[in-house]
């Protein structure tokens, strides 16, 4: 009975949205060019879990993965020649993700017609980046933590909406087995295994909330100007707690735009718009507009 109910409810979740708003669309060219290995890919789903992870993190973003390229391929000839099997001329550029059927591999070019952004862990070292990739592929097969998944969104509803006696209190969420993820706890562990920061809780000196500035005086222009991001002690979120808007704000990761500017040739000026007339509510005013009312304005922009 667990089982059944199990299903149904995966299934409900899946099912498809009635609309889906395209922001534009993906150059796979251009994304496979400037994707790089152990990137993070953000999608905004279609499915009806999607619009709910989005509600609850007020967020754009649903689902993440990590891409992992051609590791699947280099790695024995056996796990070569299925997934050339698999996935022919795609394998070259794979992801790895936690999906409600587990960790799987999938091919980077099944989001081309979805919202996606690409966060790059900025300055990854090379051996904790196949410790990361390592990690990745033998995470493949594991289960889908749905208790984490529950209790995520029990944990992330709004006090008026929930019961303080029913928040969760706990570092931690979901089952707490081993080989059970969702596709951020999956991320967060990968991470977290090399020390790379995701969304760390950071105590500075004295208590405070930011980073102390730098001091006045010789001492403060002798002293480099980076010292303010390591003066603090760093805690580990733990990563059943992690969302998908966390990588996307993570001041750790580095979008990565591979689109229309990517290639920093994209000139505005060479856009055809249907409607070539400036819109009314960005005309000037006309001149003899009284004073006082430009005089308000400003001093309105002044109490704010």
């Amino acid at each position: 009975m667990r089982r059944w109910f199990t299903q149904f409810l995966i299934d409900q979740l899946t099912r498809p949205l009635g609309q889906y708003e395209r922001r534009g669309w993906n150059d796979m060219e251009a994304l496979q060019r400037h994707v790089h290995k152990g990137d993070v890919v953000l999608v905004e789903g279609e499915q009806r879990i999607s619009a709910i992870i989005r509600y609850l993190t007020q967020s754009s973003w649903s689902h993440a993965a990590i891409y992992v390229g051609d590791e699947l391929l280099v790695r024995g000839e056996e796990l070569r020649a299925e997934t050339l099997a698999c996935f022919g001329e795609d394998a070259h550029h794979m992801v790895v993700e936690a999906l409600l059927d587990g960790v799987v591999a999938s091919p980077l070019s099944k989001y081309q017609h979805l919202n996606v952004r690409v966060c790059r862990p900025h300055n990854l070292k090379q051996p904790d980046m196949k410790t990361v990739l390592d990690q990745a592929v033998r995470s493949l097969g594991w289960r889908y933590d749905l208790r984490n998944i529950v209790d995520l969104m029990r944990y992330l509803l709004p006090f008026g909406v929930h019961p303080a006696r029913f928040r969760l209190r706990s570092g931690s969420l979901g089952s707490g087995a081993a080989g059970e993820v969702i596709c951020t706890s999956h991320l967060g562990q990968l991470f977290q295994s090399v020390g790379f920061p995701v969304a760390p809780q950071i105590e500075f000196p004295d208590g405070e909330a930011f980073p102390p500035t730098r001091p006045r005086g010789l001492w403060g222009l002798l002293r480099p100007r980076d010292h303010i991001y390591y003066s603090g002690l760093y805690r580990r979120r733990h990563p059943t707690l992690l969302t998908p808007r966390d990588f996307d704000l993570s001041p750790w990761f580095e979008v990565i735009k591979f689109n229309a500017i990517a290639d920093r040739r994209f000139d505005y000026g060479r856009i055809r718009w249907v409607d070539d007339a400036t819109p009314a509510a960005f005309r000037a005013p006309p001149l003899e507009e009284p004073v006082r009312a430009k005089r308000a304005a400003v001093a309105g922009g002044q109490r704010r």
